[in-house]
């Protein structure tokens, strides 16, 4: 059976993080984050840590090959789900023709890509919140957390157009409770 492959897509502080886990329990999916992978890099100080460290810090993505390698090797050593959720990758639509091919390598290919969208004014609270609550210092500083914004809707919004052209984009207003956020995830899935 293939699995499914769905990508959870919205601009930094859209509540990603916080609908993944019901996304995963609802659907038995494996969640992949990036910024979970990339902060475990980090912790253990590997070399990929600290170069994705010195990046990150300045509000800047990480390469994608590193991100890459290290999604290809979670999709072949999960067992026991019926297929992956993708959150924080692809970025670009360099990594989404990349996926597309690693898929294929398999004869898979993305289920759908699910956008929770919020405007820009509600990143920059949640961001702040989030960085309060956490101790997250990456996203503690307004001028990192402008140029997230800046560099998501740069590099990150042509994707909408990419999944959109593919018949592969579902957009859930993003605005609301966490149940009720969750809800429309639930019926667009």
């Amino acid at each position: 059976m293939n699995k499914k492959y769905y990508i959870l897509f919205g601009p930094p502080g859209a509540g990603k993080g916080t609908q993944a886990g019901a996304i995963v329990e609802r659907f038995n999916l494996c969640h992949i984050s990036t910024g979970e992978l990339l902060r475990s890099e980090i912790a253990a100080g590997t070399e990929l840590g600290k170069q994705a460290k010195a990046l990150i810090d300045d509000g800047n993505f990480v390469p994608d090959e590193m991100v890459e390698a290290m999604i290809e090797a979670k999709f072949r050593s999960v067992e026991g789900v019926d297929g992956f959720l993708l959150d924080g990758f692809p970025r670009t639509v360099a990594q989404a023709d990349a996926l597309k091919a690693l898929l294929a390598k398999t004869g898979e290919s993305v289920t759908a890509c699910v956008s929770i969208m919020i405007p820009d004014e509600l990143v920059h609270e949640r961001i702040a919140h989030r960085a309060a609550l956490e101790g997250r210092a990456d996203d503690a500083r307004d001028e990192v957390v402008t140029n997230r914004i800046q560099t998501y809707h740069a590099k990150t919004e042509p994707l909408v157009a990419y999944y959109k052209a593919a018949g592969l984009y579902r957009e859930v207003d993003g605005v609301g409770s966490v149940d009720e956020v969750k809800e429309r995830i639930f019926n667009v899935m």
